[in-house]
């Protein structure tokens, strides 16, 4: 598409591979991932639950980068963005061509709320032969505390199961800002 790449460039998106991650790292920007990917925004549903499977290369970058990972979690994303509830098809058609058929559709005027958790840090105390011997261990390690931090945001600040009709009526409430 004409003027994309301009315009994700002004914007600041880099494709996603871990090359790409590592550099904006290590020159001091943030980079947003979502572990669960194009899976988990297509066939997670209203419970909330996170899709991440076995990934943990957020962690392996985090790890080489020597950063901290901060968890963060926008409340009713799921019902901005709604797919159709028979998904059997589209997920079938999605695993073996990894390719997003699945029709969303949205882009409801609900409420988002973004939370940011506590950071969880790197630690630079560990030398590299140990980070090395202990990367598989401390990979999963640090997956599972990220993983188990996003769903603690999840479980304080998400309605579950997530209701369209509320997070509608969320944009509207004066108590909450």
């Amino acid at each position: 598409i004409s003027g994309l790449k301009l315009l994700l460039g002004v914007t600041g998106v880099i494709p996603g591979t871990r090359k790409e991650c590592l550099v904006a790292l290590k020159k001091g920007y943030l980079v947003s991932i979502s572990p669960g990917g194009v899976r988990e925004a297509l066939f997670s549903d209203e419970s909330y639950q996170l899709m991440w499977g076995n990934r943990k290369g957020f962690a392996e970058v985090a790890l080489e980068a020597k950063v901290p990972i901060i968890p963060m979690y926008t409340q009713n994303v799921r019902e901005g963005y709604r797919m159709f509830k028979e998904r059997r098809f589209f997920r079938q058609l999605y695993e073996s061509t990894r390719l997003p058929f699945t029709p969303p559709y949205g882009g409801l005027p609900v409420k988002f709320r973004t939370y940011i958790g506590k950071p969880i840090p790197y630690d630079p105390n560990i030398t590299t032969e140990e980070l090395v011997e202990k990367i598989c261990k401390g990979k999963f390690l640090f997956s599972f505390q990220t993983k188990t931090a996003v769903q603690a945001l999840i479980s304080k600040h998400q309605t579950i199961p997530g209701n369209m009709w509320k997070a509608l009526l969320e944009r509207f409430d004066k108590r909450r800002k």
